[in-house]
């Protein structure tokens, strides 16, 4: 069985708080699409906007792309960061950055990488990553770590 934040709003809304009052930075994931609501943005303490990677990869299409610069300006207004997910290319990239885009993740970037190799990352720095050109995006990096056990 699948619950929406809507089922247990309350107790998220507690969880969520605890978390940022801890610095932790919250995300709301693949915007745009599945369980993301406008509401969610008002009610939950989130500092960053993930566009769904269906925009991105449609990214020639006009539509897709002015949902995209919709979002940044939203991320704008609220104050809020807006990251691009799934950029696959240097096209994608370069479209993302004339519209205004300043952070993605995608596999142009660097695959997923597992606990270890993350850990040498934040060691090691960005040198660690061979085809990754944060400078490309105002050189903000944003790694996620995930399925850790």
């Amino acid at each position: 069985m699948s619950f929406g934040f809507d089922s247990f709003s309350d107790t998220a809304f507690d969880v969520l708080t605890q978390l940022r009052k801890l610095g932790i930075s919250l995300s709301t994931d693949d915007f745009g699409t599945g369980y993301s609501s406008l509401s969610y943005l008002h009610k939950y303490p989130f500092q960053r906007l993930k566009i769904d990677r269906s925009f991105v990869s449609k990214l020639e299409d006009d539509k897709s792309a002015a949902i995209i610069k919709t979002i940044l300006l939203l991320g704008q207004n609220l104050n809020i960061e807006v990251v691009a997910e799934g950029i696959e290319t240097e096209t994608q990239l370069n479209k993302l950055t004339e519209i205004g885009c300043e952070l993605g993740q995608g596999y142009l970037f660097s695959k997923p990488i597992d606990v270890p190799m993350a850990e040498s990352f934040l060691k090691n720095g960005l040198e660690y990553l061979t085809n990754f050109e944060y400078s490309r995006l105002n050189e903000s990096v944003l790694m996620e770590i995930e399925n850790v056990q």
